[in-house]
């Protein structure tokens, strides 16, 4: 089955037999090695100096402790879709105060929105959702990081989980604290890992908190990580772990310039097919390049179409919660190539 949904992804057979590596203790110097050699890939990956943690979860386990652990005062939490309301949910149910900034579906986070709040004094921590898949919108990440850099004392942190490894985020240029992602999109891979880099800042800020839990504490995992020369305070995910340093070395391997075209060209099929036969969902403006969310102008039962998509092979995705069966998703991501995509729409011609 070829997936293009907006994870887990397809994961090539190389990447999958890894994890079938001989497993090694968690607490060896060998383990030690592999994860200082996926950090050193994953800084190059995000163009960052910045320190990078590994949890066992998916991406909402490193949201939930970046919220708890960093904010001091109150969050501001731009939402475009479904994931920002997540990460603001995260904060209520840890008693962190926050408020949510919302715009209709389909809209991005304007800059002028984050200095608004950011003005007023009131909020210490920011959450952006880079890539919103239940939308497919793209947030304006470099005029909003502008925005942020004007207030030092902010801690900054994005929801890279659709986008990173599939989009250049230069994470110390834009002066991200707190960057996340996850194994199982843009990466490559199965899921079961969620990925962060964390700035000094972060840290700092962190060290004036407390409580901040105990699993998701990411003050804890750094200073264990420090303490014990790149290991973890609970057993991580190795299987995982060898597969994700195996296939970062290959994605450099690509060239990240390449692979940033190689999405961009996906994403404009997508797009251009979806205007011809259908219509885009999101603003034009702020389309993400790793997914296509698309307008059931035809009214077709996209459950049907699926059904009959799998008969051949493939997979794509209904739309989410509200949207569901008044759009559809095509996510165009990780290793996936343009041929691929265009065979994909080819089928659906064909049943069209």
């Amino acid at each position: 089955m070829k997936l293009f949904i907006p994870g887990p992804v397809t994961v090539k057979e190389d990447v999958l037999n890894q994890m079938a590596t001989a497993l090694i203790g968690h607490r060896t110097q060998d383990a030690s090695q592999l994860q200082e050699s996926i950090t050193r890939k994953l800084q190059k990956l995000m163009y960052t100096k910045n320190e990078i943690l590994l949890s066992t979860t998916s991406g909402s386990g490193l949201m939930e402790g970046t919220i708890r652990s960093l904010t001091k005062k109150k969050a501001a939490v731009f939402s475009i879709g479904a994931f920002g309301d997540r990460w603001f949910k995260m904060a209520k149910v840890n008693n962190i105060e926050a408020d949510k900034f919302s715009v209709p579906m389909g809209e991005a986070t304007t800059p002028k929105m984050v200095e608004d709040a950011l003005k007023t004094g009131e909020y210490d921590l920011v959450t952006i959702t880079h890539n919103e898949t239940s939308t497919g919108v793209m947030n304006p990440i470099y005029e909003i990081s502008e925005i942020v850099k004007k207030y030092p004392d902010v801690i900054f942190c994005v929801d890279a989980v659709s986008s990173l490894g599939g989009v250049k985020i230069p994470v110390d240029e834009l002066g991200i604290d707190v960057c996340i992602t996850s194994t199982q999109k843009c990466l490559g891979l199965p899921p079961g890992l969620a990925i962060c880099s964390i700035s000094d800042k972060g840290i700092n800020r962190a060290k004036g908190i407390g409580p901040r839990g105990m699993y998701l504490d990411l003050l804890s995992i750094y200073e264990y990580l420090k303490k014990k020369h790149y290991q973890y305070p609970s057993t991580p995910n190795l299987s995982l772990m060898f597969a994700l340093d195996y296939q970062l070395g290959k994605i450099l391997d690509e060239g990240l310039e390449n692979r940033f075209n190689r999405h961009l060209e996906m994403a404009n099929y997508v797009r251009d097919w979806a205007k011809e036969n259908f219509d885009l969902f999101a603003d034009e403006n702020h389309l993400s390049n790793t997914l296509t969310t698309i307008k059931n102008t035809k009214e077709i039962s996209i459950k049907d179409l699926n059904k009959k998509l799998e008969t051949r092979g493939f997979l794509i995705s209904n739309g989410y919660g509200d949207l569901k069966e008044k759009t559809f998703r095509i996510a165009h991501m990780a290793d996936t190539t343009l041929d691929e995509v265009k065979e994909l729409l080819n089928v659906i011609e064909e049943f069209l």
